[in-house]
């Protein structure tokens, strides 16, 4: 026995599945909630009032903040709660540490944009928020995220077909107050 432990743990630190041996960390494929999505998306198209809208919404965030697993979930929820506490650095690294963990999981860029609008590095995230839409399209938080940024970036254009794609998917999303008169049409709840 004392002959094949060595060997075992040599060829356990070869494979990368040594305890801790970032190698050996890999993160899960994100959830496909697709299904969950595209049956909210119509019930907030036929929503009856803001109060119905938003509730909806919260069940689509819901959807976006579930990470691929506990340790991605773990990060998530930390970088989280420091950007609400205005810890933007902290927020940041946490983010960082998310997107290089679960490169496929949209809502790391998404939340990592978020921060790094708060700090004013707009073209940081329209990065992100480029990264979280070619992972997910109808991200419609990212959208929204996405045309505020373009419009703190003087890019009123652009942000007017984001804005009109995140209001075609949830005609009640807070950021419609933004769109032109001109494109907004008798379906969309008022203003």
């Amino acid at each position: 026995m004392r002959r094949f432990l060595p060997s075992l743990v040599i060829a356990a630190l070869g494979s990368g599945l040594w305890p801790g041996n970032a190698a050996a960390e890999t993160c899960p494929p994100p959830p496909d909630h697709a299904f969950e999505f595209a049956r909210l998306v119509e019930e907030v198209r036929n929503a009856r009032n803001e109060r119905a809208a938003r509730r909806i919404s919260n069940e689509m965030w819901a959807l976006w903040a579930d990470a691929p697993d506990e340790r991605a979930q773990s990060i998530l929820d930390r970088g989280m709660t420091r950007r609400a506490a205005g810890d933007l650095r902290g927020a940041i690294e946490d983010f960082d540490t998310l997107t290089a963990y679960c490169p496929d999981y949209a809502e790391g860029y998404n939340q990592r944009a978020f921060a790094y609008f708060i700090a004013r590095d707009y073209a940081a995230a329209l990065a992100d928020l480029d990264r979280a839409l070619a992972l997910k399209p109808t991200h419609i938080g990212a959208l929204s995220g996405r045309a505020m940024t373009l419009m703190a970036l003087g890019r009123e254009d652009e942000a007017q077909h984001d804005l009109r794609v995140a209001v075609d998917l949830n005609p009640w999303l807070p950021e419609r107050r933004f769109l032109r008169r001109s494109l907004l049409d008798e379906t969309a709840p008022d203003l």
